[in-house]
């Protein structure tokens, strides 16, 4: 290669610099850039078979590491990653997208491939820009890492001139400063203070409230603050409920947890919230899913919002206190104002949220420990809770999945993780490839269903390539039947056997499927055989699919509303 410092050169020095081990991406982009990184680092160049399984290995690895995923497409792949994109944005992950895009001398003469992707990443970005320099990558790759880092974390997109983003050939300005923001290379970058008088407020109203309840989301987990949770909650005798993106800030071994709140959800945390007199929400912009739809807890209650960002508070709820803060620094500051001596009086509010914890366990009890054939899926997410090792790291897709192991799967250990889709079907499959290439040490566990395993299947052959050794179990049941109530509810109750036919698929051996393609395949149809068929899976250290007959007729339970 040339010694001439290129855009190639800088650009790949100064992603090792912001200490990416990985990019996902489907080629041909960047090429003199890829080729850098071969010679100056062991940067993982993985080819992925889609754009959007690229883009949600890079929010997988986001979500696991704390540092930006990024992820690659040459032009007229662009759109099918800016889709890829949006469970990054709803799930606020810190996504770095680089694509090709049009060159100035051939705009608007119908260039092969050529189309104006850029409005396309604009809804699902929080900074979507060209780079029509090579002179420009050093500010702008700055600039893209420090945005998705930043306040709410979220993906970035930048465009480089050519449909292979060629740019990267040109030669470098040296007199250019080229160093990357230090303090850009994971969550938080910065940790914005509470204001002191708006924390003295929020605890007084907290040490005099009788039936609190704090209500915890993914800000929370970004903040690294889910020890000051555990500390403020015991030392004030105040129950916890957490969003699914929060789901992992706090152990089911803790008295005061009581699940996940919202729609996706456990009974027992609907029930509490619905009973608090006072409800201090950290680290949640409040949307749909953790309230359901606004619902839970009424609008009216007594409310405390404590977010970085402070276009939320006040959003969705009428507030006694709002308050713009890190959640780390604000719960810091909330211990100081902590009175001990109030928690006495909410013993009485333990042992009622403490009765609602029972009452679920003892209804769903039966199922959790069902023999019944075909499995049930709530037998799976039991049997999870039990025998996943202290140090495993879940990833859970949305649909049926997402409402399974919200409400009927533990974390057992403070040193478990859990992730989840944040709506889009199929993401957790490229996602757990994209966590296990960021904690390569722990052990990645991926519940998806049939409907959502078939979107990517595909990327068992890339994980077999790359030895990315992530546990794939499948809840298969041969349909997506979540849609079952649905259809049931537009045919006047009970659908047509015909109907059947818009969410059922044909019965499938995923297990042989996978040993086809390189990767090991388990398997289960009787409940009894899950654990040990587990424990293997997870002890080959190989990509492996635990294909998991259930039965198609079991549905997960709706939200609790009272």
């Amino acid at each position: 290669m040339s010694n001439e410092l290129t855009g190639a050169k800088v650009l790949a020095k100064m992603l090792v610099d912001y200490g990416v081990t990985d990019i996902f991406h489907v080629p041909a982009v960047l090429r003199t850039t890829m080729a850098e990184l071969e010679v100056i680092s062991n940067v993982r160049r993985i080819h992925a078979h889609g754009e959007a399984s690229a883009a949600y290995m890079a929010d997988g690895y986001a979500r696991a590491s704390g540092k930006p995923g990024v992820c690659a497409a040459q032009i007229i792949g662009a759109l099918n990653l800016a889709a890829g994109l949006r469970d990054a944005w709803l799930a606020k992950s810190p996504v770095v997208a680089l694509t090709g895009g049009r060159d100035q001398a051939t705009k608007f003469r119908k260039a092969y491939q050529e189309v104006d992707d850029l409005p396309a990443f604009e809804p699902v970005t929080k900074f979507n820009a060209t780079v029509d320099s090579a002179n420009r990558f050093p500010d702008m790759l700055n600039q893209a890492f420090r945005v998705s880092v930043s306040g709410c974390p979220g993906p970035v997109h930048l465009q480089f001139k050519g449909n292979e983003g060629q740019v990267d050939q040109e030669k470098f300005d040296e007199q250019i400063p080229r160093d990357i923001h230090e303090n850009a290379i994971s969550v938080p970058p910065y940790r914005p203070s509470p204001d002191l008088s708006s924390i003295k407020k929020a605890m007084d109203i907290i040490n005099n409230s009788n039936k609190p309840i704090f209500v915890v989301g993914g800000g929370v987990r970004w903040s690294q603050a889910g020890s000051l949770i555990d500390e403020i909650s015991k030392k004030l005798k105040i129950p916890v409920a957490t969003s699914l993106n929060g789901k992992d800030v706090i152990d089911a071994n803790n008295p005061l947890n009581v699940g996940v709140v919202g729609t996706y959800s456990r009974g027992s945390a609907n029930k509490s919230v619905l009973a608090a007199d006072l409800v201090i929400f950290i680290g949640t912009d409040l949307g749909g899913m953790i309230t359901n739809f606004w619902t839970i807890p009424k609008i009216g209650t007594k409310a405390i919002h404590i977010d970085i960002d402070p276009e939320v508070l006040g959003r969705n709820y009428p507030l006694e206190v709002g308050v713009q803060s890190d959640a780390k620094n604000a719960l810091l500051e909330m211990l100081k104002f902590a009175d001990d001596n109030s928690a006495e009086k909410r013993l009485d509010w333990v042992n009622e949220i403490q009765s609602y914890c029972q009452e679920w366990y003892d209804e769903f009890r039966p199922l959790l420990t069902s023999d019944a054939v075909p499995i049930r899926p709530e037998r799976i997410c039991h049997d999870l809770s039990l025998n996943l090792p202290d140090d495993a790291f879940v990833v859970v897709d949305t649909g049926h999945g997402g409402m399974w192991m919200g409400g009927m799967f533990d974390l057992k250990s403070s040193n478990q993780n859990y992730i989840r889709s944040a709506g889009h079907l199929g993401w957790a499959f490229p996602a757990s490839l994209g966590v296990k290439c960021a904690v390569p040490d722990r052990p990645v566990v991926c519940f998806t269903g049939d409907a959502g395993f078939w979107y990517h299947i595909a990327e068992i052959e890339t994980a077999v390539r790359w030895n990315i050794n992530s546990v794939i179990v499948v809840n298969n049941n041969g349909a997506g039947n979540q849609s079952k109530r649905g259809f049931d509810r537009v045919y006047g109750g009970s659908q047509t056997q015909k109907a059947r036919e818009m969410w059922t698929f044909n019965n499938v051996n995923f297990a042989e499927i996978a040993k086809h393609m390189g990767a090991v395949g388990i398997r289960v149809e009787d409940p009894k055989d899950f654990k040990p068929a587990l424990e293997k899976a997870i002890s080959l250290n190989k990509c492996v699919i635990l294909d998991v007959v259930t039965d198609v007729d079991a549905l997960a339970p709706l939200a609790y509303t009272g």
